[in-house]
């Protein structure tokens, strides 16, 4: 900017955009300096450079300003996960659903984990079985984005909120940015927490 600019000529472009041509770059200073603006560079790389007459200070606050608003309108998904045992207890089981039923209404994405032991890994159709009964009780607040899928010693299923469930969401936080959370549920005392962003057995 100004007399950082070390180039011995700049293509010149005006305050409206205006192309001024190629000038010295003494000439385009004095021209910035006339009309008390800055003369910065906006292509460097260009042959010659590309400088503009503009205001920088206000150029920078106009910047800083879009820039905030392009953080507050920017919707960031967060993927929470819940833990299921194949044999869980139904009292765990509504639970836990009500965890993925809050996840999904506050426009988040679930990544449901069913963790087998032993030989539990010999049943996986009960873990898929499960999974399926999950996603049909949530198919109100959501979808299923990843189908059931073995891992090792795991299944996992990915649930997404609908568009609308996304958008009451949004609606309810008044349109504000969320901050991303660990993703740590609130399980009930006689249940242990795993590690953040996740509710484990």
């Amino acid at each position: 900017m100004n007399e950082q600019i070390r180039a011995r000529e700049v293509r010149l472009v005006g305050p409206e955009g205006e192309q001024v041509g190629i000038v010295p770059l003494e000439r385009a200073l004095q021209l910035a300096a006339d009309v008390d603006l800055d003369l910065v560079e906006v292509a460097p790389m260009a042959r010659p450079p590309v400088c503009k007459l503009m205001d920088f200070g206000k150029f920078k606050y106009e910047s800083a300003l879009k820039a905030r608003e392009a953080r507050r309108n920017q919707q960031q998904t967060v993927i929470k996960e819940m833990k299921l045992r194949p044999k869980i207890d139904p009292h765990d089981y509504e639970t836990k659903k009500g965890h993925v039923v809050r996840f999904l209404k506050a426009g988040d994405k679930v990544k449901v984990t069913i963790m087998f032991r032993g030989r539990e890994q010999s049943r996986p159709e009960l873990g898929y079985r499960l999974l399926r009964r999950l996603e049909s009780e949530i198919s109100e607040l959501g979808y299923v984005e990843a189908a059931p899928k073995q891992d090792g010693r795991n299944m996992i299923m990915v649930l997404a909120p609908h568009r609308a469930t996304k958008a009451a969401a949004t609606a309810a936080r008044g349109g504000g940015p969320r901050e991303r959370e660990s993703g740590a549920a609130e399980a009930p005392p006689a249940e242990a927490a795993g590690p953040a962003g996740t509710t484990g057995e």
